[in-house]
């Protein structure tokens, strides 16, 4: 029991980053001496030291270190990227006794950590709450398993279930609650995907102003490229892709990318995705292009707004949730949270 008490607090340490280390897992590191946590650390920024780094750092006692056991929520890695092989920092602080909770799907690692442990002769222990930590870091899991981004799916939707009314007209069907949710969620997301007609009769942002994380990239599939250069899309104020049939291009904080017509949209587009190390996607609409992931199985959850009270009466129908797994539902002011996962 006591290896799953400190490899939830490493989890629980690991939480920590989420939204800002991204394409990065989430990785949380404990180091326990006789019972007792003598240092604790997790990956705070993308290109910033790991979390093995911060744990050993936070020890003032490094005299303790061989006779410690680290606990650690993913296989340290072995290669030097941004900062040094956390592999050898362990290593070279005498630790012996290493317990994990996933190993590194990531080829640059992959089974080179813990290999690298037990050469130096110390004891690893992996699979502790390995449930939980492909949970918590399921969109980078996605991306090396799938070769494609975690796909989250969003709308709302009236009680009448439309998601729009019939001449696309913006309408405002959730409550500031779930807008403010929504923009929170952006910030945990690398990308942000609408389709044109999204794109042209909402003008939206795609940013986090009602949150205040970082920006992701946008994402915006407009075939004949005919949306107009107004659109909020277009402000050159982040990144934006926009797939398209027509052009090749890169201009300031705009990347035209060209699709192949005579092949299928969608597999090109996660194969664009994949090479540019996005691992993840949030899809706010619209109805076609939800619609179309849904029929593709391209997609790993949906979460939905649906108004407790609002109606339209007729207008263009929300999705229709055929195909995945029904998780759960909670009531957010005005609205109702319906949570679904593609298993």
């Amino acid at each position: 029991m006591a290896d799953e008490l400190y490899m939830q607090r490493a989890l629980e340490l690991a939480r920590l980053g989420s939204g800002f280390v991204s394409p990065n897992p989430m990785v949380g590191c404990v180091v326990v001496h006789e019972g007792q946590i003598i240092g604790e650390g997790w990956h705070k920024q993308y290109g910033g030291p790991h979390a093995e780094v911060n744990a050993i750092a936070a020890v003032e006692d490094k005299s303790l270190l061989p006779e410690s056991r680290v606990y650690v929520t993913l296989e340290p890695c072995s290669h030097f990227g941004k900062t040094p092989p956390c592999a050898d920092l362990l290593i070279s602080n005498g630790v012996k006794d290493v317990v994990i909770c996933n190993t590194d799907p990531n080829p640059l690692v992959a089974g080179r950590g813990i290999k690298k442990l037990f050469d130096s002769g110390a004891q690893v222990k992996v699979g502790v709450l390995e449930d939980e930590g492909l949970e918590l870091n399921k969109r980078f899991f996605t991306f090396h398993s799938k070769k494609r981004p975690f796909i989250l799916l969003k709308w709302a939707e009236t009680a009448d279930g439309f998601i729009a009314a019939a001449n696309y007209q913006q309408q405002q069907i959730s409550g500031k609650l779930a807008q403010r949710l929504v923009h929170k969620w952006r910030s945990e997301e690398q990308a942000i995907m609408v389709g044109s007609r999204t794109a042209l009769y909402d003008n939206p942002r795609l940013n986090t102003r009602l949150w205040g994380g970082k920006n992701p990239l946008r994402l915006v599939i407009d075939k004949q490229l005919l949306l107009p250069e107004k659109l909020h899309l277009f402000d050159k104020s982040q990144p934006t892709v926009i797939y398209n049939y027509k052009k090749q291009e890169e201009q300031e904080n705009l990347y035209f990318v060209k699709l192949q017509e005579e092949e299928l949209m969608l597999p090109q587009i996660m194969q664009d995705l994949h090479q540019r190390n996005v691992q993840s996607v949030m899809v706010e609409g619209g109805t076609f292009l939800l619609e179309s992931l849904l029929q593709a199985n391209l997609w790993d959850e949906a979460i939905v707004f649906k108004s407790i009270h609002k109606t339209l009466g007729n207008g263009i129908k929300a999705p229709h949730m055929t195909f995945g797994r029904f998780a759960e539902v909670q009531t957010l002011g005005p609205d109702k949270l319906l949570h679904y996962l593609n298993l």
